[in-house]
């Protein structure tokens, strides 16, 4: 692979997605024979919040792959409770590890944490940014599924606004021909200014809808995410919304007869038990996909074994704009942004510099 990390999806080229989802193809084929293939590696899964699926997957992987793992899943139980900073945990893990994972509940940590690792930083999440392993899981879906990652009309419906996954899944699939998106939530609630910048460079067409209802005749992937009470401006918009953003048997009907359902899990009500009998819902199997994608992602990044720590990169004096950056809670990180177009961009959270 040619990046170290994988903070994003954008890390790994067209063709690097292309052989990872090929790999966790034949892995789900012949797992038996991939066991071993990390024996003596040590995995260490650090999860500032909860989880149950990314979290566990990862440790299956890991055990069927012959190797071992170590960490936490409660910050409460580890150093990070006394205040030890990020940076600090990571130079520690690093030195006990070959790979980690990390879940943090802050845009932009899991950036962070690679300019003071020594070994492949896995993101599993940081705050409400990105979720790439995720929508590797996804695109192994998609490929065992609908056989391709072009051409696809996808629709994603739920909290567009703070989802990851689904920040996540737009940029990848955006890197694909053909592929359009309809971007089905409240006003409130729509995806990010730079993700609409992210389509408009790709050349993605898209469109925003409020109703799920008027979505289905038009995708060929549906992928639901929570709607949570709290993220609505008032208990009376709640309210008046209440239902548009449900799945169920009726708003089925209306689909095409080879549409596929996606979910990230875990679900709440936002699809009706009854669809889980369609042969049309894949979320369930998309949970199973998900292992094999870490498989083939823990195989990939661990073929270079060499322990190295980078030089981290020198700031500027432009501060990030976002409040829940990583940058105003572990102030000693180096303010980092990229030119894109003619804005500033952090390297962290994605949020516009002020301009």
């Amino acid at each position: 692979m040619h990046s170290r990390h994988l903070i994003d999806l954008s890390d790994l080229s067209v063709s690097e997605l292309e052989e990872i989802t090929r790999l966790a193809c034949d892995i789900k084929q012949n797992t038996d024979t991939y066991y071993g293939a990390c024996r003596g590696k040590i995995l260490a899964t650090l999860f500032y919040e909860p989880s149950t699926r990314t979290q566990m997957s990862f440790q299956t992987a890991m055990l069927r792959l012959g190797g071992r793992i170590i960490g936490f899943d409660n910050p409460a139980n580890s150093s990070v409770s006394k205040g030890e900073s990020l940076k600090d945990t990571i130079r520690v893990v690093s030195g006990y590890s070959d790979i980690i994972v990390l879940r943090h509940p802050v845009s932009g940590s899991a950036k962070a944490a690679s300019l003071y690792s020594r070994v492949p930083i896995i993101n599993a999440g940081d705050g409400g940014h990105l979720h790439p392993t995720q929508t590797l899981t996804d695109l192994v879906t998609l490929r065992v599924e609908k056989g391709r990652f072009s051409g696809l009309c996808i629709g994603v419906c739920g909290d567009l606004k703070y989802g990851r996954t689904v920040h996540s899944l737009i940029k990848a699939m955006a890197s694909f021909p053909g592929n359009s998106f309809v971007l089905v939530s409240t006003p409130s609630l729509g995806v990010p200014e730079y993700i609409k910048d992210y389509l408009s460079a790709a050349g993605a067409p898209w469109v925003e809808i409020n109703n799920l209802a008027e979505a289905m005749p038009l995708v060929d992937v549906l992928y639901m995410t929570r709607i949570q009470r709290e993220r609505f401006a008032s208990e009376s918009e709640y309210q008046n919304q209440r239902g548009v953003y449900i799945l169920d048997r009726e708003k089925m009907a209306r689909a095409k007869k080879d549409m596929i359902v996606m979910h990230p899990l875990p679900r709440v009500d936002e699809i009706t038990v009854d669809v889980d009998d369609d042969p049309r819902a894949k979320y369930f199997e998309q949970t199973e996909y998900g292992l094999y994608a870490r498989m083939a992602l823990i195989l990939k990044m661990t073929e270079n074994t060499a322990k190295r720590l980078d030089t981290p990169p020198r700031g500027t004096g432009t501060k990030c704009s976002n409040p829940d950056c990583i940058t105003h809670r572990e102030g000693y990180l180096p303010n980092l942004f990229r030119k894109s177009g003619d804005l500033l961009v952090c390297e962290y959270c994605e949020e516009r510099a002020p301009q």
